[in-house]
């Protein structure tokens, strides 16, 4: 009979926590539904919650933060969607987050891409005259640890919070580069950053060079700008940049893409019930010059909308290596506290259909980039034989 009872109460799950302590054991039965239909914050997990946190606080010898801890809660429910790109932010973060996308921030001048197979989360760019590179940070350096904490297993905007979070202002970066035997520490002050999202010049042969590093709301503005410039000293051809561009704003890659596109689609969502999203050009700017785009590993999201949509249309050749195949949307779903969740919610498709997700944009001129070329910070034009291909590419092409 005891046994039996004992199988009941198993069935029905009834959880038993043993508090052993000064005081004695206590008991906590909390009694949990097998039905899941009401989700994951039912009543008794409300319940279970508020035990845990009276346990702790009858038990635990060091100090509580009750906010920390409600943000702990919300962190562990989109963490446990096993998606990297989900997340939740406090009303700091959000607020930092929103700030990013305009431009302009406090940091190190480094922007950071995360491996969704390994959790790996590394440099992929050095501002020029930022603090990073001042500290000697270099593309492909792998953090390992932040201020003396692994990183191992964090989102990649924790990461980021941990760096922009440092004590007076500096972040001590303990990082894993190529070559090296051990690791290296390396201290960076953290200052106020612009972001220069646009660098643009004129090559021999009328040929136009813009680089787009990032995909922010000043991206289409600046860019525009560095176009007509290079326009009225005599271009005749056009490359466009976006290795290393790990993404940023749909609206922004859209917005450039009108001023370059054919009329017709410019790349649509498509979310888990198949309700589509597209996004269109109305062909007014279409662009009339040779074009070529440099994309290589790092090259990810909106950078690969803007090569997928290119190369669907054929307004231009993509020279360089298969892109990274971040081909999901992630949407920010704001709360009135100031917090916010970051969730994917749809995927990305081209306009020919190809999703780009899991596979990239394949080039059209495959190249890799010289060996030991990698983890340069400024590499000259003659050095660049991706760039030095995509001339030959556009001296060899006719407007389409």
């Amino acid at each position: 009979m005891e046994q039996g009872r004992f199988r009941k109460g198993f069935i029905l799950g009834i959880v038993c926590t043993l508090i052993i302590g000064g005081g004695g054991l206590k008991i906590y039965d909390v009694v949990q539904s097998n039905e899941r239909n009401q989700g994951a914050v039912t009543d008794s997990f409300v319940q279970k919650a508020k035990y845990i946190e009276e346990t702790v606080k009858e038990s635990y010898t060091g100090d509580i933060d009750d906010e920390q801890m409600e943000e702990y809660m919300y962190k562990g429910m989109m963490a446990s969607l096993g998606d990297p790109y989900s997340a939740y932010y406090t009303s700091e973060e959000y607020e930092e987050l929103t700030t990013e996308t305009t431009g302009s921030y406090e940091g190190i001048g480094v922007v950071m891409q995360q491996d969704v197979n390994t959790g790996e989360v590394k440099v992929v760019r050095c501002y020029e005259g930022a603090p990073g590179e001042k500290a000697g940070l270099l593309p492909e350096d792998v953090l390992v640890e932040v201020n003396g904490e692994s990183v191992s297993g964090m989102e990649l905007s924790e990461v980021v919070d941990k760096v922009k979070s440092s004590q007076d202002q500096v972040a001590h970066l303990t990082i894993a580069r190529e070559g090296e035997s051990e690791y290296l520490e390396i201290d960076v002050h953290l200052e106020e950053v612009n972001i220069p999202v646009v660098q643009s010049e004129m090559l021999e042969d009328n040929i136009g060079y813009i680089a787009l590093y990032e995909f922010t709301e000043q991206t289409e503005p600046q860019y525009m700008e560095a176009f007509e410039a290079l326009k009225d000293q005599g271009m005749e051809r056009l490359i466009i940049d976006v290795r290393n561009n790990p993404g940023g704003l749909l609206t922004s890659v859209c917005d450039i893409l009108e001023d370059i596109l054919p009329e017709g689609l410019i790349v649509y969502t498509e979310d888990k019930n198949g309700e589509r999203e597209e996004y269109t050009c109305d062909g007014e700017n279409e662009l009339d010059i040779p074009l070529a785009v440099l994309v290589n590993g790092n090259s990810a999201s909106a950078s690969e909308i803007f090569a997928g949509a290119i190369q669907d249309y054929s307004k231009g050749t993509i020279v360089g290596t298969t892109t990274f195949g971040k081909g999901i949307v992630q949407s920010l779903i704001p709360f009135n506290d100031g917090s916010a969740i970051k969730t994917t919610t749809a995927k990305y498709y081209t306009p020919s259909g190809k999703c780009i997700h899991g596979t990239g944009i394949q080039p059209d001129v495959e190249v890799e980039l010289s060996e030991g070329l990698e983890q340069e910070t400024s590499i000259s034009h003659e050095e660049d034989n991706q760039l030095q291909k995509a001339i030959e590419v556009v001296k060899g092409s006719e407007a389409g």
